[in-house]
């Protein structure tokens, strides 16, 4: 197997985590993402890998670095760092704190909430890179 196809498989491994775990098709995730059905598909399958504005458009969406989107996509080197403190999942975290007091439902509602809110951040800065492009800076 290739150095690429290894590459390729990582970023269609965190594609299929990201989906599973807010329970999305691939047709809501190129939705989202603003690009075609059959993208996300060739992404899924390894045929292609997310060019560097859909990687940020990716980290902006599943809340992972973009360097790290960039490094999956094979985009950027792999840099070996130092082991840090990473962030639980929401529900995970949500049952560690709250054994008692969130039931599933409840958590569920809450993921829903943070995606509806990550998508709609990635709109408002998809809208003001069309208009910082469509603006010269004195007008602004």
């Amino acid at each position: 197997m290739s150095n690429t196809n290894t590459r390729e498989t990582a970023i269609a491994s965190l594609l299929r985590k990201l989906m599973e775990r807010r329970k999305r098709l691939p047709y809501h995730l190129a939705k989202a993402m603003g690009v075609s059905h059959p993208t996300v598909s060739r992404w899924l399958s390894g045929e292609d890998v997310p060019s560097t504005a859909s990687c940020r458009k990716l980290a902006a969406y599943s809340g992972v670095p973009v360097e790290e989107i960039l490094v999956l996509a094979g985009h950027l080197p792999e840099i070996k760092q130092s082991p840090t403190s990473e962030w639980p999942e929401f529900r995970e975290y949500a049952h560690l704190k709250y054994p008692n007091e969130l039931d599933e439902d409840i958590i569920i509602m809450i993921e829903d909430f943070i995606e509806r809110r990550r998508e709609k951040n990635l709109g408002n800065k998809q809208a003001s890179v069309g208009y910082s492009a469509a603006v010269p800076p004195e007008r602004r």
